[in-house]
This record gives structure tokens, sequence and C-alpha cells, in this order.
């Protein structure tokens, strides 16, 4: 290992779990960086299942550069297609753990900077040597990605909580159209080269010895609860007064999807400063990295091309494009210029006829919501359906002996939405699985393509309705997962030994299948809402939320309470200890952050 003390000493690491195709490119991306006054050195974390991909590793290690290349000795899946990737929290942590050991490395070995990256992002050339020169102690480099198909380019930044894009002050009460004016104006000015200070950062980010010995880590912290070891990094380095911020003059591109392979090409032409790098361009834009030169043989000089002169003009091969050119073939809209109010209301306009024609030609499938409502009207009922009105086509509710107004709820919160309202006169739910089959049967005469099984008291997060329509055009998967998080008052969910649900995944999104054999639980209580071999079935997991709120009330905990012990004293069909534990008075709540 090299150790100049006369030279900044860099030590890039990254943690590896990527499609060969991709991280060819990636690694490509970092043999471009330059390097003048900095050593630079690699930590690579090969936590891949494609054998392919540790192959691209192994050779990139034995290319001459100094390299540390090691196994992760894991064999997770990590689960990702054209429209999203999916996360679960073992995959999170695992990763943060990496990181950890990337800044013990750097810190045992005294380097003076770590550079952390995502193998899924190809830099300009100059984007080291310039993070460096700003002497920032924390700082990445911004990336633009549209995290759902034909939505907006948003960076990977952020100014607080888990994902807000705009500035408030501490308990500023902000409206919806102010939000909406400060996330532009934040967009905006990320589009202008300059260093801007955040308070969140990820995936490129360039952290010095000082915050590494002041503390900066990936470790969790116990009293947060959101998702994503790189929010845990900030609010730590936050807390020690390390300052974060993002630089936007070298934009990185961004893989997120096979699709973005495209723009390699536009890519390398736009930061490339010579004809070594248009030459690799033109080899990107094959899909290949760039290749040497064809031996001479007695092949060579064959052919139409070997009668051509050897000298070359301006007419043979492509011309380098100018600067304005690349940026448009790889933007759509200027990522450096700010945009005049008439501008941006012509782009507005623009985007949201060309989104509305989309949309319009592709008829999103339809999705049917379905429930089991009893004596719903005092409860969750009106403000759940009035949020699921917003992406349904179609409800099939059974109103299980309601004795309330629920029904009434039912038909005037969702007037103007088919809605089929089965009436039981007695109710059946002393013998779940019973019900659930009536409730399943109903569903299947109103030829439901999705099926969204949920309880009166469940309403998924805000993002849900932005998210779905991708949800339901993804062809290779029937089945979606989500966290169920048991809120146990207004704005915090229990977290216990009892109370464990949002830390696995549990099906409510099923695409109905004409063809296939459904199978029912039979248990009296606790059945499942949905056939119990649906998992033979391709599925994937979401990191969008689903909040429980039927425990937020302390009279709703003791109408459970009570039913749970009249139906099931002895805890044949669930978990007894679970039951009692609905009473205490002093349980572990955690925050919840929308």
């Amino acid at each position: 290992m090299s150790k100049s003390k006369n030279k900044t000493r860099v030590l890039l690491g990254s943690p590896i779990h990527q499609k060969p195709h991709i991280l060819q490119q990636f690694l490509n991306s970092l043999l471009r960086l330059r390097r003048a006054g900095f050593e630079l050195d690699f930590y690579l974390i090969d936590d891949n299942e494609d054998e392919a991909s540790s192959r691209l590793l192994e050779t990139f290690a034995a290319s001459g550069n100094e390299v540390f290349l090691q196994s992760s000795g894991f064999h997770d899946a990590y689960i990702r297609n054209d429209t999203t990737h999916f996360w679960n929290s073992n995959l999170v942590w695992k990763v943060a753990g990496f990181k950890n050991l990337m800044i013990r490395r750097a810190e045992a070995f005294d380097y003076d900077y770590l550079f952390l990256i995502d193998s899924d992002l190809i830099l300009h050339p100059d984007t080291l040597l310039h993070l460096i020169g700003t002497g920032r102690d924390i700082i990445s480099e911004v990336f633009w990605t549209q995290w759902q198909p034909g939505t907006l380019l948003q960076p990977q930044v952020w100014m607080h909580d888990e994902y807000n894009q705009w500035e408030a002050e501490p308990g500023e009460q902000l409206s919806q159209e102010e939000i909406n004016r400060r996330f532009h104006q934040f967009l905006a000015k990320l589009q202008q080269p300059g260093i801007y200070e955040v308070g969140g950062l990820g995936a490129c980010t360039l952290v010095s010895r000082g915050a590494i010995a002041a503390g900066a880590s990936y470790d969790r912290v116990r009293n947060i609860s959101y998702w994503g070891e790189d929010r845990h990094f900030c609010i730590r380095a936050a807390a020690l007064g390390i300052p974060l911020y993002v630089d936007t003059h070298y934009p990185a591109l961004h893989l997120y999807r096979d699709s973005d392979l495209d723009k390699v090409a536009d890519f390398i032409r736009l930061c490339s400063a010579g004809p070594g790098l248009e030459a690799e361009a033109e080899a990107a834009g094959t899909g290949a990295a760039a290749a040497p030169e064809p031996e001479t043989g007695k092949d060579a000089g064959t052919g139409a091309a070997a009668e051509q002169p050897a000298q070359s003009s301006e007419q043979d091969g492509p011309k380098p494009w100018t600067e304005a050119e690349a940026r448009r073939r790889l933007h759509k809209e200027p990522l450096f210029r700010e945009e005049s109010d008439s501008e941006k209301a012509v782009r507005a306009a623009a985007e949201f006829a060309a989104a509305f024609t989309e949309r319009a030609a592709s008829r999103r499938p339809k999705l049917t919501l379905t429930m089991v409502v009893k004596n719903e009207g005092r409860r969750f009922l009106r403000q759940v359906l009035q949020t699921h009105r917003q992406y349904i086509d179609e409800a099939v509710i059974i109103d299980d002996g309601s004795t309330d107004d629920t029904a009434d709820i039912c038909r005037e919160v969702l007037q103007g939405i088919p809605l089929h309202l089965v009436r039981n006169s007695v109710s059946k739910f002393s013998n779940e699985s019973e019900l659930r089959k009536q409730q399943w049967d109903e569903v299947v005469k109103s030829s439901p393509e999705w099926i969204l099984s949920l309880d009166a008291d469940e309403i998924f997060e805000e993002r849900f309705a932005g998210d779905i329509d991708s949800l339901l055009r993804e062809d290779s998967c029937d089945l979606f997962c989500f966290r169920l998080f048991d809120f146990w008052d207004d704005r915090h969910y229990r977290e216990d030994r009892y109370w464990r649900s949002h830390l696995s995944y549990r099906p409510f999104l099923l695409r109905y299948r004409e063809d296939f054999n459904y199978e029912w639980n039979d248990l009296p209580q606790h059945c499942g809402r949905l056939p119990e071999n649906i998992f033979e079935l391709p599925h994937l997991l979401s990191n969008l939320r689903l909040k429980h709120l039927g425990w937020s009330r302390p009279e709703y905990r003791l109408d459970k309470y009570l039913r749970y012990m009249l139906l099931d004293p002895d805890g044949q069909y669930g978990w007894k200890e679970q039951y009692l534990s609905i009473l205490d008075q002093h349980p572990n709540l955690v925050p919840w952050t929308e």
C-alpha cells in the first residue's frame, strides 16, 4: 500500500451488489478519474450474486490499481427492475455495516479522505479533485434520479426529515402551495453550479479524516425510525456539529435502471476533455467498455475498409458534440441554467400534457379495494375511504352486521366509484375464515385485475398515491408486500418484543389470476385476509409503509383486548402474551415521520 507523505491519500469505498453491464461502466468511470495531487486506493466489498460481476472486480483488482477486494460472505437477494428498487431492513443495515468497515480502514491506515460511492454511478473525471478542493468535511456530488417512471428528476440530497426537499424553519407551518413553491425553488437552485448546505446526502460522499475522528458513522441511531443508513449517518453528523454540503459542479450519472445505460455515451461526451474520452464514449455507446486496437494479422487490412486512406479527415467517423448538444441529449431540460417564470410555466404545461397523453394511451390496470367493516362509523372509516378513493377504481365491501351508519358512510364517501356493498345481517367474524372466503368470492365476481385488501383502520403513507400506478404496471410481479406499523397514538407506533409487525413484510396487493388455484387457511381466527398459497406467485417487497390506526386510542385497545379474550382466551390461534400486552401502561413508542 502506498504511503506517500507528500500527497493527499484517498480511500474509495464501494459495497457492490451489481449487474455486470452496469458494474463495467462504473469501474470504467473510476479509471477515468483524474488523480493529480492525490493518491487513490480502493476498498471494494464483493456482495454479488452474479459470478460475472465478481470476475469483473477480480480483473479490476489485478489491473495494477491499489485495491483491497473483500468478499462480503452474504448471499442476499436484492430485487430491482426498470420501475424501482426494493429494499428491506436487513439489506439496509448490512450495507451500513460495510460502510462502517470502510470508515475503520480509512482511520486505521491514516487516509486523508474516504470517498463512499454506490456502484451504479458514473462520475465526471474531475469529481474527486474538485470535492477535495472544497475543503469540506462531508460533501456529496449531486446526481439526479427519476425514482419512479414518468416523475420529476430529483437530487439524492434533502433539507430535513426523511426526504423533504424544501427549506423550512423548525415549527414553521406551511401550506401545500408554499411547500410546492419551495420544492421547485430547491430543485432550481441545485441546477446551478455551486456548493450548498443540506440536511441529508449520500451515495457519492467524501468524508474527511477529521469527520471520521469526530465520530462519523453509519451505526443506527436508536431513537430515529427513518429508513436508510444514509439518514442515520447524516443525523449523527449534524448532532456532532459537522455541516453537510452538496456540490453541483460535476453532476454524476445515476444508472438506476438498465435503460439508463443509453445515457452513458452522451454523459462521457459531455464531460470529456480530450479525444481519448471521445473514443471511449463511442465504445460506451455500443454497451461495451473501451477495447484495444485489433492486432495486425493475415486478415487485417482486407475488405473495403482497408482500401480507405490511412489518414483521417473531418468526414471520417462521428464528429465530437458541442457541450450544448451533449447536454441536450443527456437531459430533456437544462440542468445548469435557471429558467425564467414564463419558461417554467411553458415547460410545466408541456410536461403535464405529455403525462396526461401517456396515461390515456396506456390504461392502468384496474385496482379493486376490498375490506370487511363492522360498526366503523365513529372510527377511521371516513378518513380511510377518502384517502383510498384517490387511486382505486372500484370497491367491494362486506358490512359484517353493522348497527350504525357504516354502510351509509361507504356509499357517501365512495360516491362516483363503483361500489359492491354486501351486508350480513348476522356477523360472521367468530369464524373469520368463512367471512374472508365470502369476501373473496364477492371480489372475484367483480372481475378484478389487482386486489388491494385492507381493513377499515389501515391507510398508506401519502406517497403511495403517487407510486401505485407503477406497481400496478409491473408485469413481472403478482404480489406486493408491505410493512405494517401499529400506531399507538396519532404520531407514534409501538415497537417491542410483542409488537414488531413493521419489521416484516405482509401481502396486501395481489394481481388476480384466473388460472391459479387459490387455497385458504381454515383457522377460525387469524386465518389471513388473502389465500394462504399466494406466495407461490412472483412477489416483491415494497418500501411503501402502511399505517394501522386501530390501536391508536385507549378505548379501541380495550375493545380489542376484550374481543380477543372472548374469542381466543387461551391464545390457541394467536399469541396470548401479546393479547395481555395490549393493556401495557408504558409501551415503547417510536415517532413516525411521513
